[in-house]
């Protein structure tokens, strides 16, 4: 079982503007459902008994989130996002630790705000798996598909195809023990190493984090396409409760 020095906190950095949707505001304002798409993110934690509470990176001009009535159980903040989602989940580990006091050994989880299909299953089985590890993980979904690498000069033809065994797609969350991610992250940017999601961070200091299968169905929204299909998952995951 989790002590109180191993409390989890969820950041979920949201400073994004998503250009790649076409819409008229930023994705996870988009509606989905009865909500937007952050509220459906918020509410995959809110609920949950294990969780303590939950920091949001906003632009420090976003416009949407105050017109939000956002229904959480749990202690709510916000923090000033940065120009990188790195640089979001920083700030956010800045405020747990001057703000709130973190212990070190706490765990950290971070989502993307656009990923609004994250199951209670999953969740548990991440939370679980991680609860006696030093270091911490992530969900991950194992590459299925056959892998093509395109041409350098021509991103439409194909050079050759990859070897997917042991590929696996990243997803989120990730979870980490506090002080570990804020170092991790604070030392790859400080030496100006590409920090594409958290766990990047924590392979620069060749430190193991594992690897927990979970379900595709946790898909982040990036195009038109996905807000359909995450409609899809969320319809279905409502009518099996």
């Amino acid at each position: 079982m989790l002590n109180k020095q191993e409390a989890i906190w969820v950041v979920i950095p949201a400073a994004g503007v998503g250009k790649r949707m076409q819409a008229d505001r930023p994705k996870q304002y988009l509606s989905l459902l009865d909500k937007c798409v952050i509220e459906q993110t918020i509410a995959c934690f809110s609920a949950h008994p294990k969780i303590s509470g939950i920091i949001i990176a906003l632009s420090p001009d976003d416009p949407y989130w105050k017109d939000l009535n956002i229904n959480c159980d749990k202690p709510l903040y916000t923090v000033d996002g940065g120009n990188e989602r790195c640089d979001s989940v920083l700030n956010a580990l800045v405020y747990l630790k001057s703000e709130l006091a973190l212990h070190d050994d706490s765990w950290v989880m971070v989502h993307d705000a656009a990923r609004p299909c994250l199951s209670q299953k999953d969740l548990n089985k991440l939370i679980t798996a991680l609860e006696n590890s030093a270091v911490g993980g992530i969900l991950a979904s194992p590459v299925r598909d056959t892998m093509k690498r395109s041409s350098e000069s021509n991103q439409h033809i194909i050079h050759h195809t990859e070897n997917r065994d042991n590929l696996w797609h990243a997803l989120t969350p990730q979870m980490f023990r506090f002080a570990l991610l804020f170092d991790a992250l604070q030392q790859a940017l400080d030496n100006n190493i590409s920090i594409t999601d958290d766990a990047s961070a924590i392979e620069y200091l060749g430190l193991p984090a594992e690897l927990i299968e979970g379900d595709a169905s946790n898909i982040k929204i990036t195009k038109p396409s996905d807000l359909a299909l995450a409609e899809f998952f969320l319809s279905r995951a409502k009518e099996s409760v």
